[in-house]
């Protein structure tokens, strides 16, 4: 039977046991719909009661532009090595061994285009923590820290055709023009994306595309 959307959700109810907190990572490409999957599954496991769940995404943990400046690495923006892994994998320990208190997690704000400190709270009550991001199965460097942190880990499979739709049409609503948006998903984002396809086999679960809801979310 194909996987759907319910047997996702099940799977994710099943990681939550003997009551600790569960921590499940969402993997793939960019505009692979890690976002839409993520945000779907926080909204269905929270429908059994407020603050059961949480969603953390990778995101936040993007180096500041003014770092990317001084780095040199500005004009490859969302590469490996412009996120701070080390940093993020400290936060899901911590989410992990720290369950009796409230965490704040970074968020990004996309119209800026810049993480934001403090602005996703995980409280006591969440049992699952849903955390979402292109590179959670790559092994390299500081990388290497993520993955022992996460029960699980799903790849996003995605059509590759509607996969750079998607990502053109975001960068155009968050103010690039067309051919720009065209240069940056077939330069940056696709040497990303080819990066990230090389760690699909390290997935617990490969999510096909019919699995993701249909309802339309940030993409990620």
């Amino acid at each position: 039977m194909p996987l759907t959307f319910d047997d996702l959700l099940d799977r994710a109810r099943g990681l939550v046991r003997d009551g600790r907190r569960a921590v499940l990572g969402i993997a793939g490409g960019p505009g692979a719909g890690k976002t839409t999957l993520a945000e779907h599954l926080v909204r269905a496991l929270n429908a059994g009661g407020p603050h059961r769940a949480a969603h953390v995404p990778m995101d936040g943990f993007h180096l500041a532009d003014a770092e990317l400046e001084r780095l040199g690495r500005r004009d490859r923006k969302g590469a490996p090595d412009t996120f701070d892994p080390a940093g993020y994998a400290a936060l899901l320990r911590r989410l992990r061994e720290d369950p009796d208190e409230v965490v704040y997690a970074p968020g990004f704000e996309r119209v800026l285009e810049q993480p934001v400190a403090g602005a996703i709270p995980v409280p006591p009550a969440a049992r699952i923590v849903v955390t979402e991001g292109n590179y959670l199965l790559l092994a390299e460097g500081s990388w290497g820290r993520v993955r022992p942190c996460l029960d699980e880990v799903w790849f996003c499979e995605a059509d590759e055709d509607e996969r750079i739709r998607r990502l053109i049409a975001r960068h155009e609503e968050f103010g690039k023009d067309h051919e720009t948006a065209v240069a940056w998903v077939l330069g940056t984002d696709q040497a990303n994306a080819d990066l990230v396809a090389t760690t699909r086999g390290r997935a617990d679960l490969l999510v096909p595309p019919a699995a993701l809801p249909a309802v339309a979310l940030p993409e990620g």
